[in-house]
């Protein structure tokens, strides 16, 4: 496809318009920026999705290095202490940034700020709004303030397809967009490129993410060249509602930490004699436990009745609708439930001031990789680490001698529909690279993701999506052991001592040499 139009942007380029890239943009200010966003800000996304709050020790009693050991703990060996400490500590911080810009999270009796809490969390730390709209709330309040903002600039229908590097420094993004029949292809330059784009948790056939988490910014950064974080760890939410609707809704773990019980169908409490902390267990352990039951043929549900019944109308008003719209009423009936995609741990490598590997191109949100949520991210801080390296990352920019380039006129586009992701990938990355993997399997999953690339014609947008599912399969191959959200029946042990993975495409693509047969590649290819 010819380039249509070189576009100068003023300052910094964000790519993504949830918590990560509108915190960002605001934290930026008056440092101008262009956001360029998929869906409609405020509204669509994951982080418009999250149900369940914001961590934070804003509690009485509380502390933040509490938070941080609870976080370190959850992370199965692999949490960085120190990012731990950072990040916990800036929590309370961000939680008065939110509030300055509107965000109407949920006040005791006593006009405080009313705190839950969730599994693995020592401490009632989680900040809600109306029990489990604090994504949805959130996002529409930073976008208020974005729309309102002179230095912001968002802009929809335009698709990042791939970064535009030069001497080694990220100057910009390759775009798509519809004008009329025709489509065009622009190039955006920026000085300071950020990327906020999110998960990845779409590329799974059960998911509750929603369909733009294709993973395609991790899959841009590593054909950039980008060193890649622990990939492998992709986290599986234990309590997707089961009622064949894709993406799957949500029962917010908020509803465990009520004191909701999970059960089979005989009324047995699954989690009793499988953790210490029952129903409160870290995520990959609930998770791997209901999908046990699942395997030996048990259905397994959520029991609210107790422990919400009367109240769950308007204490989880988006549980209940999902429920009463798929025919459950939560008051009266158990919510049947299964695991589904939901967070990738992993991401483009990152520092403490959100910067990735290569020169010119930060990270921040999903889509990054900090070392805070090691094997197993601890509820509630996904949020929360989207809004502290945003802060950080804006930070940076703003210290740096960037030059405020002249003002380009984008093309108005038609809606850009973004390319779905291929069944057939779906398919294998569920099957295959799952809540539980082994050798032949992952293998399996490469030959697929090389017969996809063929088969789309190693079209942009799919291989941004292959890529990112390959840096998964070979993270998982690499890792020969189970830890947090990664587990392996082939080895079902947890080493001794646990390290972190980084690898580039480089790296990944000769994992998957070294992995299958020449005759298997040739045949993919």
């Amino acid at each position: 496809m010819a380039l249509d139009n070189i576009i100068e942007t003023k300052g910094a380029l964000i790519l993504g318009a949830g918590v990560a890239g509108l915190f960002t943009a605001l934290k930026l200010a008056p440092f101008p920026c262009l956001v360029l966003a998929d869906e409609h800000p405020g509204t669509s996304g994951s982080s418009a999705w999250a149900q369940g709050g914001i961590a934070a020790s804003v509690g009485h009693g509380d502390t933040w290095q509490s938070h941080a050991a609870d976080t370190v703990a959850a992370g199965a060996g692999l949490t960085d202490p120190a990012i731990a400490a950072l990040v916990a500590r800036e929590a309370p911080a961000r939680i008065d940034d939110l509030l300055a810009y509107g965000a109407p999270f949920d006040r005791d009796a006593d006009g405080s700020i009313a705190v839950a809490r969730e599994a693995a969390h020592s401490a009632s730390r989680i900040v809600h709004v109306k029990g489990d709209r604090a994504g949805a709330e959130v996002m529409a309040a930073l976008a208020r303030n974005a729309f309102s903002a002179p230095s912001i600039r968002v802009i929809e229908g335009y698709h990042a397809i791939e970064l535009a590097v030069e001497d080694g420094r990220v100057v910009g993004v390759f775009a798509r967009s519809w004008n009329g029949p025709e489509q065009r292809l622009i190039l955006i330059r920026a000085r300071a490129v950020v990327m906020a784009t999110g998960g990845l948790g779409a590329l799974y056939a059960v998911s509750t993410n929603p369909p733009e988490s294709r993973g395609e910014g991790l899959g841009m950064a590593a054909r950039a060249g980008a060193m890649i974080a622990d990939a492998e760890f992709v986290q599986f939410h234990p309590t997707a509602i089961a009622i064949d609707k894709d993406p799957a809704p949500l029962a917010t773990e908020a509803l465990r930490g009520e004191g909701s019980l999970l059960i089979d169908e005989t009324g047995r409490r699954i989690m009793l004699g499988v953790h210490p902390n029952a129903e409160l267990a870290p995520r990959d352990v609930v998770a791997r436990a209901i999908h046990r039951e699942i395997v030996a043929g048990h259905k397994v549900f959520l029991d609210c009745r107790e422990a919400v019944g009367a109240e769950f109308p308007h204490a989880f008003p988006t549980v209940y609708e999902s429920c009463i719209a798929a025919g459950l009423d939560p008051v009266r009936q158990p919510i049947p439930v299964a695991p589904a995609a939901h967070y990738h741990m992993g991401g483009i490598a990152s520092d403490t001031r959100g910067r990735s590997s290569l020169e010119g191109l930060w990270a921040v949100g999903e889509c990054a990789c900090t070392g805070l949520h090691g094997a197993n991210r601890l509820a509630s801080n996904s949020l929360l680490e989207g809004l502290v390296f945003g802060a950080r990352a804006a930070e940076d920019i703003r210290s740096l001698d960037v030059p405020q380039m002249g003002h380009g006129c984008l093309p108005a586009p038609v809606r850009y529909a973004s390319p779905p992701v291929p069944r057939a990938l779906r398919e294998a990355m569920s099957r295959h690279v799952g809540l539980e993997r082994n050798e032949a399997g992952l293998k399996e999953a490469l030959t697929k993701i090389a017969q996809i690339e063929r088969a789309g014609g190693y079209e942009s947008s799919l291989l941004n999506m292959t890529t990112t599912a390959r840096m998964v399969v070979a993270g998982a191959l690499a890792r020969r052991e189970s830890r947090g959200g990664h587990s392996r029946n082939d080895y079902p042990a947890t080493a001794p001592t646990g390290s972190r993975t980084f690898m580039t495409l480089a790296d990944a693509r000769r994992i998957a040499e070294e992995a299958l047969p020449a005759s298997a590649l040739s045949a993919a290819k």
